[in-house]
């Protein structure tokens, strides 16, 4: 089974900040919450390694999940992808300028290759997206 979302939020930022924010893998991957800690693998190529606690009965540790950057167009659109053995992750973010500042929209697909997966992630993408959000914000009022 696979779970779709699609959110936008709107931000009164200029396009180029919100890029600064999302297209780095880094400032994504502390935004979710499942993840314990990530290592830049490949800084030139934008590859990070997750590590991911889920908390569902068939997985009883951390799950390496490798994602990359596939597609980059400065300053308007990254997408990702991540590869483990417990679930395929893609994620797409474009960046649409406003008349008053920005929207950034969201799409993420999450493939579970075991039971519970789906479920986690169809109960808890919304807040996932809500703390990509939250940090998002957060880097726009304290950083110019």
């Amino acid at each position: 089974m696979t779970v779709r979302v699609d959110r936008s939020f709107e931000l009164s930022a200029p396009p180029e900040r919100v890029w600064s924010f999302i297209a780095d893998p880094e400032n994504r991957a502390r935004a979710i919450s499942v993840v314990d800690e990530f290592t830049v693998t490949d800084p030139a190529s934008h590859k990070v390694t997750w590590q991911v606690a889920l908390p569902i009965p068939f997985v009883r540790r951390t799950v390496t999940v490798d994602t990359e950057d596939v597609t980059r167009r400065r300053p308007e659109y990254v997408k990702f992808v991540g590869n483990s053995s417990v679930l395929d992750v893609t994620g797409e973010h474009e960046i649409v300028a406003t008349e008053t500042g920005a929207r950034l929209e969201n799409h993420f697909v999450v493939d579970g290759k075991l039971p519970g997966v789906e479920k986690f992630f169809k109960r808890n993408l919304d807040d996932e997206l809500e703390n990509l959000r939250n940090e998002l914000e957060h880097h726009l009022q304290t950083t110019r």
